[in-house]
């Protein structure tokens, strides 16, 4: 866990929650633990966070990420500022550090939905309350949580399954990297040539891996990735940022699609899954989304329960 940068306000103590790296993989199955029961019994934890906020700031659209986080906080009690980047002094040139320093005389803890995955690290150096990456152009971390604990609720553990993804090496795949690394699971990317993961998270998921009894593939045969699968998933092909390039990756990932052909070389009881927003026809086939293998609306419903562990964790309220 990367808790404690050393910023000008920083407690050396706080935890936060930048990448699926921040747990270890007993941090993780324990996190998973507490989403479980609170999604058993939610009325349980309804006041664990009376008499505090939780600044929720977006410089990128959401709906689930917002939307989740914002009754996550309401359900525990807490109060929820949603805050557009465009609203705040960070539109009028304040600097990430100040506007840190400054959320956190009024908030428990911060999450932020951004670009660069450099603004939160240099955010929660100043910041002395945890903070939180809601999605970043590297990593896609609260996802990730609602993605095991999903397949921990279908298999009643994740250790030893396969878990394919396929199309863009991008944020999700290095969240699942991750995440599937630590939980023991064989996580194999297939990508078109010139879209894998970056290296630097492929060597860390295989070292992770090795410690874990789970392994790392990646290949550009999507039908060899699909082949005995336990779970597939893939997200949209252009991420937000990546608009412009649409067209061009349209010509190179329509085989990498999820569609019923790659369904029926996995595994019988295969889980189909996409973090969304789905480009229906293009990266999934709306037959594949809403057939009998999908769940994916229950990982959209379990981004709410991992989440508000997430931050009964980093508060140390669990």
């Amino acid at each position: 866990m990367r808790g404690g940068r050393l910023g000008i306000d920083s407690d050396p103590m706080k935890r936060d929650y930048l990448s699926v790296d921040d747990l270890s993989p007993e941090d993780l199955t324990g996190l998973l633990d507490l989403a479980d029961a609170m999604k058993a019994d939610p009325t349980a934890y309804r006041d664990r966070l009376a008499g505090r906020a939780v600044a929720l700031v977006f410089e990128k659209p959401s709906t689930r990420t917002r939307v989740s986080f914002e009754v996550g906080v309401a359900q525990l009690g807490g109060h929820p500022v949603v805050l557009n980047s465009s609203e705040l002094q960070l539109g009028r040139g304040e600097t990430i550090e100040d506007t840190g320093r400054t959320l956190s005389r009024y908030v428990d803890a911060i999450v932020l939905r951004t670009f660069e995955q450099e603004r939160l690290e240099v955010l929660a150096g100043a910041a002395s309350v945890p903070v939180v990456n809601s999605l970043s152009d590297f990593e896609h971390p609260c996802q990730a949580l609602a993605d095991v604990l999903t397949i921990r609720e279908r298999f009643g553990g994740p250790g030893g399954k396969i878990l394919t993804y396929l199309g863009d090496g991008n944020n999700v795949a290095h969240s699942l990297l991750l995440a599937g690394a630590k939980t023991g699971m064989t996580v194999r990317i297939a990508t078109p040539p010139g879209f894998e993961p970056i290296p630097q998270v492929v060597h860390r998921a295989a070292e992770i891996a090795a410690e874990t009894g789970g392994s790392v593939e990646v290949t550009h045969d999507p039908e060899q990735a699909a082949k005995g699968a336990d779970v597939l998933s893939t997200d949209v092909w252009a991420s937000m940022g990546q608009e412009a390039e649409a067209d061009e990756r349209a010509l190179v990932f329509p085989i990498f699609q999820l569609s019923q052909q790659l369904v029926e070389l996995a595994a019988p009881d295969v889980l189909v899954m996409h973090c969304l927003p789905a480009h229906r026809g293009q990266e999934i086939t709306a037959e594949v989304m809403d057939g009998p293998r999908s769940v994916i609306w229950d990982q959209v419903e379990n981004r709410l329960h991992t989440q508000k562990a997430l931050l009964l964790f980093l508060l140390g309220l669990a």
